[in-house]
Parts: C-alpha cells; structure tokens; sequence
C-alpha cells in the first residue's frame, strides 16, 4: 500500500538523472558554438566521466535534501527553493571534482550547466503534481484493504485509508472482533459491511482482499491470534496498528533478534547507515583537524603555561551516549583553581541547572579570548575521533547537572554529546537553560544528516566572530 508514494520518489529520481543529462549537453553544445577566447572541447572519455560524476551528485544531493520526498505535494516556493539549493550545491561539486582531477573545464559552461539544470528541473517539478496523477493511474491498481475493529481507533483508520484512495487505495469494509456486534455496517464517506471475524475465511475466498488491518485494543490482539495464523496460511498481509500508546513520540519499527520479532520504540535516532555515515564524518574532520590544527594547538599550550600556572590541559568527567562516562579536554581558560572557587560564585550563575557566570572572573587573561573564540573546545577533537563525542549534538553535561534534570531533559543523553548544536547558532551563551534544553529536544527530532551540515556551516562564522559569547 505504501510502495507508490515509494515508485514515485524512485521515478522523480530517475527523471533527475534524464533531466540534468539534458542540461549537461544543452550546456556543452551551447558552449561549444560560442566563440569565446578559448576553444572548449571534451573529449568522450572526459566528458562520459564529468557527465557520470553530475548525474551521481545531482541525485545524491536530492537526496540528501529530501527534494523527492516533496515533489509531489510541494509549495512552488519550497520546489523554486530546493531546485536552487540542489543546483548550486551540484555545481560546488563540480567545481571540487574538477580541481581535484585537474580537468580545466570552462568555468562559463559550469555556469551554463547549472543554470540550464535548475531550468529545466523546475519546469519539470513545478508540474509534478499532474505526472504524479498519471504514475497513480498507470502503476497504483487498486489496493483492497479490510479493517479488524469498530471501536474508534479502528474508524480513525478507516478514514485516514479514503483520505489515501489516490493512492490507488479502497476500503472493502471492517470485521468486529466481537462475536456479538451490533452493528451491521458503518458510514464514513461511504458505507461499509461489517463482517464477523468468523466470515473471514469465505470472504478471502470470494472477494480480493489484498491486506487486513488489525486496529483493536493490545488486549485483543492475544485473542486474534488464529485470525492472524488464518492470514499467514492464505498469504493475505496483516499490519497492526500501534497506537496503544497515544502519547508515545517515539518512532515504531519491527525488529527481530534471533527468532523473536520486536517492536522497537525509538525516542532518538537510530538509523545506523546514517549513524554509521555520521560517525565516520566526524572521525574524517576530527582527524584531519587535529592535524592541521596542532601547530596552533603547540601555540596555545605554551601560551596558556606562560601567562598562568597550572596544566594547559583541562580534564573533566562528563556524560557522554546514554549515560556513559568520559573524560572531556579542553584547553584551561581559568584560574587553576577554578573548581574550587565554584562553591562561591555559585549565586552568580544565571542558569538554574547548568552553571554559568557571564564575565567569569576565573577566566584568565588568555583564557576569555579562548572561550570568546572557542579554541578552548580544540582538543575535543580527540574526543571526537575516539567516539565519547560528535562534531553536533547536545553539548556534554557534568554528571552533577544531570542529577537535577527533569525527566524530560534527560533525553538529550540519547545523543552523543557535540561540540556544536542548535544552541550555537541561536545566541550560544546568551540562551537560558530551559530553552537550551529545548533545542536540544528539537535537534534530536530532527535529526539529519542535512541538518548536522546546516548546523556546522551555521557554527563556523559565529566562532569566527565571536557572537553570542559571554
């Protein structure tokens, strides 16, 4: 039932990759007739490999944007907004692959390419809607669909399956779970039978029933298990509605360990391919900014050992993934006996849980202009390529704070800590607790590869510049 929205999004692909080949030869042949001052010419095994590596990115960053997910349905601002991101970002890429190739492509035909693209994909998106109709008539046969319920969890159902008869979806009618239902049929923008559960069998026998859809309370369900077994003999796919816990957020999948099925209610992100594509950017940009970054790095320990006593390395236990226990680096900003000096200038904290002091008089001299600029959070780069930590996520709390969370704050633990989130680039200092606790929250139910990038561009002029911080 939910493979067309699927064909759809697999079809808007493939026309990207028909399209911006359009583009691609609409660019070189136009570049090629003009006489400019210099000749340009590719030649076939050059140009099947810059045409290869476009169609590759240009798809790619549709998906990394989730331009096909909302091609569809999508606001004409929101496709003119995404055709434009997904062209510019396509030829950035270009301009990288062509450096690192050394191909001396003509910088006016990468221009060409990427404003034909953006044409003819816009043109193309913005009548989407029409070539979405005709992948539904031609591909979505009709998907006959039966409802185990009458109570109002099963109605709920029953109407979000006509809102999806474009879909090529149709609602045959119900069974009651109970033996001694009342009722005969129900009306919704139609009316529909409804059957005994015990019909089930001559029902699948004279009319196409293409999947059943259990929407009963968890406490039938242990009853229905020989409609379920009948099901599985006949082939006839079964879903069950789980909304049991109506104020659950958490995502819902079906996993299986050994030979035990499980329903797995996540809260954070799990998707391990993307997880795993996340781990392995931060263990490429930690490594290779450790590197570049040491020289500095030598500076500033000499730096903070000349103009105050004590380790130039500051060391903290903190609260990493789920609770885990790390020790945290940082360069040292403040007077070595900073801890200590905590307990009295604890009535200067203008955070309830976290503690922080706005112009920090234990700050040394050097010390402001580390934090001003983070270069304090430097050496956190090991603690990223070890894995405690993330480039983004939540930033990582003292054990103590996280004594005093509510229990909703203690969520954010779900997520390996960051150096970064969206905090940083929404006042960072100058945001109070509860609502740096809610960005948070709000990081992790959005969390995306996209939005992790979105974040770090974000992140990188506000260091620079210093903004937000006290």
């Amino acid at each position: 039932m939910f493979s067309r929205q699927r064909k759809a999004r697999v079809l808007f692909g493939l026309s990207d990759i028909l399209l911006v080949a359009l583009a691609f030869e609409a660019a070189y042949q136009t570049r090629s007739i003009l006489q400019l001052e210099h000749n340009f010419f590719l030649t076939l095994e050059k140009k099947a490999l810059v045409l290869g590596f476009s169609l590759v990115a240009w798809v790619t960053i549709g998906l990394w944007l989730e331009v096909y997910e909302k091609l569809d349905s999508g606001h004409p601002r929101v496709i003119l907004r995404d055709s434009a991101r997904q062209c510019a970002y396509g030829a950035l890429c270009m301009v990288v692959f062509e450096y690192i190739l050394r191909l001396d492509l003509s910088r006016f035909f990468l221009v060409l390419f990427a404003a034909y693209a953006w044409v003819v994909l816009l043109l193309f998106r913005l009548t989407a809607g029409r070539v979405v109709g005709v992948i539904r008539r031609e591909f979505a046969a009709p998907h006959y669909v039966m409802v185990v319920g009458t109570g109002e969890r099963a109605v709920r159902m029953a109407r979000a399956l006509e809102q999806s008869s474009e879909y090529g979806v149709r609602l045959r009618g119900f069974f009651s779970e109970q033996m001694d239902s009342p009722l005969s049929e129900i009306v919704l923008g139609s009316t529909y039978p409804v059957n005994p559960v015990a019909e089930l069998p001559s029902i699948l026998r004279r009319h196409v029933v293409d999947e059943i859809i259990f929407a009963v309370g968890s406490e039938r369900l242990a009853e229905l298990e020989e409609v379920f077994l009948l099901c599985d003999e006949e082939g006839v796919r079964t879903r069950v509605a789980v909304d049991f816990f109506p104020h659950v957020n958490s995502t819902v999948s079906l996993d299986r360990f050994a030979d035990t099925p499980l329903l797995t209610f996540s809260a954070a992100p799990y998707d391990e391919i993307r997880l795993l594509v996340k781990r392995m950017t931060d263990v490429g940009i930690a490594a290779a900014g450790l590197v570049v970054l040491s020289p500095f790095m030598a500076l500033v320990v000499l730096l903070i050992r000349l103009t105050s006593p004590g380790p130039a390395i500051f060391r903290q236990e903190r609260c990493g993934l789920n609770g885990r226990r790390f020790l945290f680096y940082k360069f040292r900003s403040m007077c070595q006996n900073a801890e200590d000096l905590k307990g009295a200038l604890a009535h200067l904290s203008t955070r309830e849980t976290a503690f922080k002091i706005p112009h920090d008089p234990r700050l040394t001299g050097i010390g402001r202009y580390l934090r001003k600029f983070s270069v304090d959070e430097w050496p956190q780069l090991w603690n990223v390529l070890r894995g405690d930590m993330s480039l983004v996520g939540p930033r990582p709390a003292i054990p103590s704070e996280v004594d005093q969370y509510k229990r909703w704050q203690r969520r954010r633990l779900r997520m390996r800590p960051g150096l970064t989130c969206l905090w940083a680039v929404s006042g960072r200092d100058n945001v109070d607790f509860e609502t740096w606790m809610k960005l948070d929250m709000q990081y992790i139910d959005n969390w995306s590869l996209a939005l992790d990038w979105k974040i770090l561009l974000r992140t990188i002029p506000r260091v620079l510049t210093g903004h937000g911080a006290n």
